[in-house]
This record gives structure tokens, C-alpha cells and sequence, in this order.
């Protein structure tokens, strides 16, 4: 079953650049599919879904870090918990309830309408984005339609175009950038996406991925200086924002602080590492990152607080009860719970 549609803006202005659909069910992400520059998306049900974050995070460094694995499309009889939205940088979306479609081949579900929120101060929108050549977003898109379908080789050679075409397109470079990570090769990697900040440093996509990368290498200094990067460009520094409006911008602000805390706690900035943990922890409503709790369990610690130290390993085990290290997290709730002592009547 496919389902399609399009994205359109309700000031009918051109449709912003790399607009995300996608499938949420039971406020999880389940599935993502790239919008053409026109706006037009399709989306297969039943299929594996495009990009799936494991939960488990298992096979994942200290403290984690998002993978992508392939996710079996939820059965039709659970469209009731499912809808459409559009996620993108600087909008807000409607959302389309999935509860009422008729099963066919195909189902048009119309259009998803993004709203453009007011301008938050120190947050502007890339003008260079939309003088784009039309050969470079043509080839831009093909690389990224290359890229969904795993041609990784087709998917970097209309990307290099792209950029050969108009050597300024952040959102070419950092795709490349994406492309060659997928590939392994690092090292070219980091340097498309030094490459997209060099021209842009309001674009963060490219700072996230240089600071997992940098994760991954435990580069704590690194982690910092690139996280500390985007938490000053955070919107929430400047405005009162209610709901889920994180959730519609292409940029995890919930991995961003994640890795802000990891570098600040290896670095021994314990007051640091608990206030940009504690931020990820709210922001991670999905959730994403389980060992994000572990890495909490370690600061409450370190403050003596073992009670809310054990709380925290609890809730990393029923997010992952068969992680890897779910039986050593064992073992440690069980040395937290004998440090905190006697648990007073009338708690759990």
C-alpha cells in the first residue's frame, strides 16, 4: 500500500529544502521519506521504512549513539495510531490522521500544509538555499533518491555534481558527507561536512555529525566544541517554546545535548554534563537514546545522589531490558540500590 501526497507552505511560497515525511505512530518516528523539491512524497506501507532508530541501542559505544537499522512497516490495522506530518527547519506542520484510510494500491492523502513560525532571534534562514542552479538541485535530488534506495556509488556521484555545479550548497555537502559516512569513509566524510560549515556556520546539520562522529572516537574536546556550537544557536535560549516544535526540526536537539553532557562528564564538568542531560532528557520524548539514562546514572552518582542514580538505571532498563550490558546495568542498580539505603514507606 502506497501512500502519497505533497508538502505545501500555507503562504504558498516555494517549499522549503530537504522536507521530511513522517510516519509517527504512537508518537514514534517510524518512517521517513525525502519530499521532492516540488514537494511531492510517496510512501510505502509494509515496507521496510526508510529510517528507523534501534531503541535497544545495543552494539552502540558508552552512552550511545543513534543507528539506523531497517523496521518492518507497522500492519495496516494499526494506521489508528499513525499520522503524517512534515518536519523542517523554521515550520510548523499539520499533521494527517492515517484512521480513516480506505485500503488500495494507492491512497492520495492530500496535502500536508507547514506554517512558518516567527522568526526566532539569532535563527535565519539560508537565502543561498533557494538561488540554487537548477542542474544542482536536480542533481542534489537524484542523490538523495539514489541515497534512500541504498546507491551509494550513484547516490555520491550526483551529489559531487551537485557541488561541482555550485560549489556553496551546504545541503549538497552535507548529504555527500552523509553518503560517504555510509560508505565508510570517514575521512571524506568530515571533510564534506567541514566543507558545509566552512560556508555556513548557521547550518547545523553538518555540526551533528562531525560531533558523533567525534562521539564515536571518544574526541571529548572535540564533542564539546561542537555541541557548545549548536547549544548556542538552540532556539529554546531565546524564546518560550511549548509542545513538540523540536520534534519538527530536522536537527535532534535531544542528541545534540546527549553529546554536550557525554563530553562535559568525560571532561569532569559534572554541573555541565547534569544541566545538558537533564535538557536531553526532556527533549528525548521518543525516546531515542536509552544510554542517555545510564550516562545520568553516573552523574547522580558522582553527587552521592544514588536514589535518583538508581532511577535513572531503572528507566535505561525498560527502555533496553535486553542491551548487551542489561546484566551488568543490573549489578550496578543493585550496588546504587544498597548505597542509597532503606527505602522509605509509601515508595516504590
Amino acid at each position: 500500500m502506497f501512500l502519497r501526497g505533497r508538502v505545501a507552505t500555507d503562504d504558498g511560497t516555494v517549499v522549503p529544502r530537504d522536507v521530511l515525511v513522517e510516519r509517527v505512530c504512537n508518537a514514534r518516528v517510524r518512517q521517513q521519506v525525502y519530499a521532492t523539491f516540488g514537494g511531492d512524497f510517496s510512501m510505502e506501507l509494509g515496507a521496510r521504512a526508510d529510517s528507523y532508530v534501534d531503541a535497544t541501542a545495543e552494539g552502540t559505544p558508552q552512552y550511545g549513539q543513534t543507528s539506523k537499522a531497517p523496521e518492518t512497516g507497522i500492519p495496516r490495522r494499526e494506521l489508528a495510531n499513525c499520522e503524517l506530518r512534515a518536519s523542517v527547519s523554521g515550520f510548523r506542520s499539520n499533521v494527517v490522521n492515517l484512521v480513516d484510510l480506505t485500503p488500495a494500491s494507492s491512497v492520495d492523502v492530500g496535502a500536508i500544509v507547514v506554517h512558518r513560525t516567527e522568526k526566532i532571534k539569532g535563527m535565519t534562514l539560508n537565502a543561498a538555499a533557494y538561488n540554487v542552479p537548477k542542474d544542482a538541485r536536480r542533481a542534489l535530488e537524484k542523490g538523495m533518491e539514489a541515497q534512500k534506495h541504498g546507491n551509494l556509488a550513484d547516490a555520491r556521484q550526483y551529489l559531487q555534481k551537485a557541488v561541482e555545479i555550485y560549489p556553496r550548497y551546504t545541503s549538497a555537502w552535507f548529504q555527500l558527507g552523509t553518503v560517504l559516512q555510509k560508505a565508510t569513509q570517514n575521512e571524506l566524510a568530515r571533510a564534506a561536512y567541514t566543507q558545509a560549515t566552512t560556508i555556513d556556520s548557521k547550518f547545523m546539520p553538518p555540526y551533528l555529525s562531525l560531533a558523533s562522529m567525534a562521539f564515536a572516537a571518544q574526541d571529548w574536546p572535540q564533542v564539546l566544541n561542537l555541541t557548545n556550537h549548536i547549544v548556542e544557536r538552540d532556539p529554546l535560549r531565546y524564546a518560550e517554546v511549548t509542545g513538540y516544535i523540536l520534534d519538527l526540526d530536522p536537527l535532534d536537539y535531544a542528541e545534540v545535548y546527549f553529546y554536550n553532557s557525554a563530553a562535559n562528564f568525560n571532561l569532569n564538568k559534572i554541573a555541565d554534563a547534569e544541566t545538558s542531560g537533564l535538557k536531553a532528557e526532556r527533549l528525548d520524548v521518543r525516546p531515542r537514546f536509552p544510554q542517555l539514562h545510564l550516562l545520568l546514572a553516573d552523574i547522580f552518582a558522582q553527587k552521592n545522589n544514588y536514589a535518583t542514580a538508581a532511577s535513572q538505571a531503572k528507566i535505561y532498563l525498560e527502555l533496553a531490558p535486553h542491551a548487551k550490558d542489561a546484566d551488568h546495568v543490573r549489578e550496578r542498580l543493585a550496588e546504587l540500590e544498597k548505597l542509597r539505603g532503606p527505602v522509605p514507606s509509601g515508595e516504590n
